[in-house]
């Protein structure tokens, strides 16, 4: 029998954490640390190293250090354009136009990645617990859409996880809260992490914890601050540095590094600075880089960045009907939340309410991913999760217009029927195109899927009657199915994304996990 537990597989960092009694308690990693930098190395000796190992040979190993996968997963290549900037490592386009990672001589998917990255935990777990971890729910952002829940899932089971539930990251941290208030609260959970932002309004009373609206933005992150601050400095540095930093990937490594680390000492000090001694080895000798940094700087270097968190946080409160007085708490979640100017921006948008603060905001995704994983096998009794879809679910129609099956923040599960008819007279058959989005044109809107429903009976334009059904699972998977009513003809789809494993790079990846020290 094995042990059951919550997972936050972060963009920056993951967390691991189990039910001890009817509390939720974060495992620390083997290295004694309750967070593992979700970064996985590949080194010349064949190995695998992941987290703090992997993070500390980065500098010396750039090209083959992997992080920040998070941000490809689910993705087809043409989606990650903007995310190659930030990246060490090559990114080249696989099968059905996924976004792949090339490292190691090989052409990897990033669900490679986040199986390595769960290996490392589950076994840590493992010797801590002193028995196997079998059974686990595994966080996502609310706004991850249907093809990056998929590959997230997946990824649990190549490792031989049973995944119980994929739940949403704000709503995870919603629930470690509510697990020790038992008055009735609204709450707004602003959840910025390494790589994406959630907003999500939540009304808990009693044993019910109630999603009302989320919102986000999976393009925007600790890690866009990082570059941000990166681009911002670089432009300061004398020509000699800056040829080094833009041409090779160990300077640039080694430099980005120590923006990180400045920018995360801005979070509780008006100045600090960057420096690298012997960055450069010159004809007159080496030179070293000072170069002192402000919180203003930091702050003018990513005034963009702060200001779209603005329209997630007001999508957040138009959609679940209540005004920012409403609320009665406001928690703050996720590594990037700690920067002053996000926490002054939230305050000053939630009518001055001062924010949460006494989670740990890296911990406190895990602790609700586990109370989750209790609620489902019984050691937490009667606590209800309510969730809903973050993301409007529609049919393509004639004219590159569309039919809407599931508006946005429906609760889930849930399934809902429309029904259609032929565009053309003595049709026999039907292509189902199945997007999501909120504009009214299809071509706006993002594909997940399509089918072909055929052997439809001839009739006149109008005449035939399809029956399109809907169905997301408590994970938030959606399967379509379609039928014509007069025949019984019928035809579904479970929506896959592009980027799940075929049964080849399963085994190709169980061979590498058996690498993992």
């Amino acid at each position: 029998m094995g042990r059951t537990v919550g997972i936050d597989l972060g963009t920056t960092n993951s967390v691991i954490a189990f039910i001890d009694g009817d509390t939720p308690k974060v495992i620390k990693n083997s290295e004694g640390y309750a967070i593992t930098p979700s970064i996985v190395a590949f080194v010349e000796n064949g190995d695998l190293l992941v987290g703090e190992a992997a993070k500390n040979q980065a500098v010396l190993n750039p090209q083959q250090t992997i992080s920040s996968a998070k941000r490809l997963i689910g993705r087809k290549f043409l989606d990650v354009q903007g995310e190659l900037q930030y990246l060490s490592y090559a990114v080249t386009k696989g099968e059905h136009d996924s976004a792949r990672i090339q490292a190691s001589g090989r052409v990897i998917p990033p669900e490679e990645v986040g199986a390595v990255i769960l290996k490392k935990l589950i076994l840590d777990a493992a010797e801590y617990l002193g028995e196997p971890v079998t059974d686990a729910v595994i966080t996502v952002p609310a706004y991850f859409d249907d093809a990056q829940r998929q590959a997230t899932k997946h990824a649990g089971e190549i490792v031989g996880l049973n995944v119980l539930r994929i739940i949403n990251e704000p709503t995870a941290a919603a629930l470690a809260y509510g697990n020790v208030k038992s008055e009735r609260r609204k709450i707004l959970v602003f959840d910025l992490g390494g790589g994406t932002l959630d907003v999500t309004a939540l009304d808990i009373e009693g044993n019910v914890c109630e999603v009302l609206a989320t919102s986000g933005d999976t393009h925007l992150g600790g890690d866009d601050f990082t570059h941000a601050l990166y681009l911002w400095i670089t432009k300061k540095l004398d020509s000699e540095c800056r040829k080094a930093a833009e041409t090779s990937p160990q300077h640039r490594q080694r430099l980005f590094e120590a923006v990180e680390k400045a920018k995360c000492e801005l979070s509780s000090t008006q100045t600090t600075s960057i420096e690298l001694p012997f960055f450069l080895q010159t004809d007159s000798g080496p030179k070293h880089l000072q170069l002192p940094i402000t919180r203003t700087e930091l702050e003018e270097a990513t005034r963009e960045l702060a200001a779209r968190c603005i329209t997630p946080l007001e999508k957040a409160l138009a959609d679940s009907k209540l005004g920012s007085k409403d609320f009665d708490e406001i928690l703050l979640v996720g590594g990037a939340t700690r920067m002053p100017r996000i926490r002054t921006l939230v305050r000053e948008l939630m009518d001055g309410k001062e924010p949460n603060t006494s989670l740990n905001p890296d911990e406190v995704v895990a602790m609700g991913a586990a109370i989750q994983a209790g609620i489902i096998n019984g050691e937490i009794q009667d606590l209800v999760l309510v969730d809903v879809t973050p993301f409007s679910l529609v049919v393509e129609t004639a004219d590159d217009t569309v039919e809407r099956i599931v508006p946005r923040n429906t609760r889930i599960p849930v399934r809902m029927t429309r029904y259609f008819s032929t565009a053309e007279s003595f049709q026999r058959g039907a292509d189902i195109i199945i997007r999501q989005g909120e504009s009214k044109r299809a071509s706006e809107n993002k594909e997940l899927g399509r089918f072909a429903l055929d052997g439809l009976k001839a009739h006149v334009k109008g005449d035939a009657r399809i029956e399109i059904s809907f169905d997301i699972n408590e994970n938030g998977i959606l399967i379509v199915s379609a039928a014509e009513i007069e025949t019984g003809k019928q035809q579904e789809i479970t929506i896959k994304g592009a980027s799940l494993l075929s049964r080849e790079e399963r085994s190709q990846l169980k061979g590498y996990l058996k690498r993992l020290k």
